[in-house]
C-alpha cells in the first residue's frame, strides 16, 4: 500500500464482500423483461451506504492509483467459481482523464486470454463504432461490470456483480470520464440501478454519480448471427452522445 499512499490515495476496496449467492437470480442480473421500473426502485450495487470523501488527486496520482487498483484486482479471489475458471482478470484499458468510458458486461474467451476487454469480434465492432465517432480506442476507457470471465460466457450472477462493485466504482472514480456509454442491458441495469429494459433506457441520458450515461446495445448483439439490423439504432445513439459531448458526427 506504500505506493498507493505515495500517490495520495486514501481508500481502496480491500475487504471481500460477504455476499451469499441468491437462491434465484434477480431480474437485475438477467436479460431485461420489458417490465417498467417501479417509482423509486433502485437495485444498483454501485451505491455504497456512505460515499467516501475523494481526495484532490492530480491526474498522475489517479493514473498511479489505477495501476495499484489493477494489481489488487489481479489477485482477487472473491468469486471461487470465476477464480477457478479464469486465466486472468480483465481490469480495463485506457487512461484516467478521458472524455468517454464504455462499460460492458464481462470478459469473453478472447478477453480472458489476452487480459484486455473487447478484443474479440464484438471488440472489433466496437473499434469501428469508436472510429466512426472520429475517436481512437486510445482516447477512451473501456471496462466491464465484472473483471473475470463467467464460465461459458453466462450472465454474471448477482453476488459476482456485488463482489466487483467496489472495484468498478473506484475505477470510474479515478478515471472520472465526462460521459459513460453503457453497452447492453446487464451493464445498464447494474450501473443505473434499474429493472427497466434496454429499450426503455435508450434514447435519453441517465445519471451515474453526476456523470451523464447513454445506454445502447452491446456490440456482441450486433454481430451477423444475432441482430445486425440494430446497428442503425446504435449509430443513432452514438450520434446523440457525440452531440452531447460537443463532437457531432454525421
Amino acid at each position: 500500500m506504500a505506493s498507493l499512499r505515495a500517490a495520495g490515495v486514501e481508500w481502496l476496496p480491500t475487504a471481500p464482500l460477504t455476499v451469499e449467492p441468491p437462491a434465484a437470480e434477480p431480474a437485475a442480473s438477467r436479460a431485461p423483461t420489458g417490465a417498467p421500473e417501479s417509482a423509486g426502485t433502485k437495485t444498483s450495487l454501485f451505491e455504497p451506504a456512505a460515499k467516501a470523501e475523494e481526495p484532490g488527486l492530480t491526474l498522475e496520482q489517479r493514473r498511479q492509483a489505477l495501476r495499484v487498483l489493477a494489481e489488487e484486482v489481479s489477485t482477487c479471489v472473491r468469486c471461487p467459481e470465476l477464480v477457478a475458471s479464469r486465466r486472468q482478470t480483465v481490469f480495463g484499458v485506457g487512461e484516467a482523464g478521458v472524455d468517454l468510458c464504455f462499460v460492458g458486461e464481462a470478459p469473453g474467451a478472447e478477453e480472458d486470454a489476452q487480459g484486455e476487454p473487447f478484443v474479440g469480434p464484438a471488440g472489433q465492432l466496437l473499434n469501428r463504432i469508436i472510429a466512426a465517432c472520429r475517436m481512437k480506442r486510445e482516447e477512451v476507457f473501456i471496462c466491464n461490470i465484472i473483471k473475470c470471465r463467467p464460465p461459458g460466457n453466462r450472465t454474471p450472477l448477482v453476488h459476482e456483480v456485488a463482489n466487483c462493485a467496489g472495484y468498478l466504482h473506484r475505477q470510474l472514480e479515478l478515471v472520472r470520464p465526462r460521459f459513460i456509454c453503457a453497452l447492453g442491458s446487464v451493464a445498464a441495469m447494474n450501473l443505473l440501478g434499474t429493472t427497466q429494459s434496454l429499450g426503455r433506457l435508450r434514447g435519453r441520458f441517465h445519471d451515474y454519480r453526476g456523470i451523464p450515461v447513454l445506454v445502447t446495445y452491446h456490440p456482441a448483439y450486433l454481430l451477423p448471427h444475432r441482430s445486425p439490423q440494430k446497428k442503425k439504432d446504435v449509430w443513432q445513439d452514438m450520434k446523440m452522445l457525440m452531440a452531447r459531448m460537443g463532437r457531432p458526427v454525421e
